[in-house]
């Protein structure tokens, strides 16, 4: 049975690849690891056909060994229900196929979605990408130049936003050339760069990353993506405490997922556990309705009770903004919390 990587193991800490190359691809593993019964997930093994399973170690560590329903393991496990086909869930439910370049999105006026790679360091088995082409839309170093010339061209546009995939999967080196080609663009102001690969690996806040990020004339937001508290802990926090000292932004978004963070304790310790890493809450997505995650929905009457239970027991600052993705407009669509 593979050993689960400690979190002090040093010579991990300074090779994120490493752990990257060492995540688990199988359920069966996984399983084997946290000491589960393998009845209870069998059926749902074929949903890996459609989506791969990739799941880091240090994320496996953060998991409870012998509960099947621990709220880390139930965003990564292959779940028989995905292969259930559930009307109104599609493959591509935010329309996101019109690329003005290979790898570039304008779909917002002052921003662009700059696709640096295609890969994730985890596979989120709600991932609204989950059937995008990634094939197609994952540039190399001469592809990039095509995206940078074009927001070169559009003075409009004053924010990059590194995006996938997720964009720390490009390697230090490969994003000290990206940062320097924007910074050469007058008109850009902001570098964003959301990303769930230091959740998952924390070692990838290498001090090589922060250090270029601080000394960018971008000024430097990061957005992770946490669902729940227990996948802060005390490597990631400081890792985030690490870059708030080199002056990035943080700030979080997460998804609302059935028998993960669905009920108003697990979002208010969420909040409270990202504020004691100097994260902000930023959004809070209802479900994207991508074909093969309709299992994790919560109607959005129940969203918006929960929204409502976090303004009683936090402040303002601590409560995200409830939102939704709709195919084609310009912009995050807030969800009234008094309809």
């Amino acid at each position: 049975m593979r050993q689960i990587i400690t979190r002090n193991d040093l010579s991990v800490q300074r090779h994120w690849q490493k752990e990257l190359a060492n995540a688990i691809k199988t359920p069966q593993e996984l399983i084997k690891i946290l000491n589960l019964d393998e009845q209870d997930f069998a059926a749902g093994f074929a949903a890996r056909q459609s989506f791969p399973m990739l799941v880091p170690l240090p994320f496996v560590a953060k998991m409870a060994a012998g509960d099947k329903n621990d709220p880390l393991l139930r965003q990564v496990m292959p779940l028989e229900q995905e292969l259930l086909q559930v009307p109104g869930y599609l493959l591509d439910p935010l329309e996101e196929h019109d690329t003005v370049v290979p790898g570039l999105l304008h779909k917002y006026q002052s921003r662009v979605l700059f696709i640096v790679k295609g890969g994730c360091a985890v596979n989120c088995r709600y991932c609204f990408r989950r059937h995008f082409p990634y094939q197609d839309n994952s540039p190399n170093k001469q592809q990039w130049q095509a995206a940078i010339d074009y927001i070169s061209r559009h003075s409009e546009i004053n924010e990059v936003i590194l995006s996938g995939g997720d964009p720390l999967m490009a390697k230090d080196e490969h994003l000290d050339w990206l940062l320097t080609q924007l910074e050469q663009i007058p008109h850009l102001t902001r570098i964003r760069i959301h990303t769930r690969l230091p959740v998952v690996i924390p070692s990838r806040l290498t001090p090589e990353l922060l250090s270029r990020l601080q000394t960018s004339r971008l000024k430097a937001v990061m957005v992770l993506h946490i669902n729940h508290a227990n996948e802060i802990d005390h490597t990631l926090r400081q890792g985030l405490q690490q870059a708030r000292a080199h002056n990035i932004t943080l700030l979080n978004q997460s998804v609302l997922l059935r028998g993960v963070n669905d009920s108003s304790q697990a979002l208010v310790a969420l909040s409270e556990a990202l504020f004691a890493a100097d994260v902000l809450p930023y959004y809070l997505h209802v479900l994207d309705k991508v074909a093969g995650a309709a299992h994790f929905d919560v109607p959005e009457s129940q969203a918006q009770a929960l929204i409502q239970a976090m303004l009683k027991a936090l402040p303002g600052f601590l409560v995200p903004k409830l939102v939704r993705e709709v195919a084609g407009e310009a912009s995050k669509t807030p969800i009234d919390l008094h309809q």
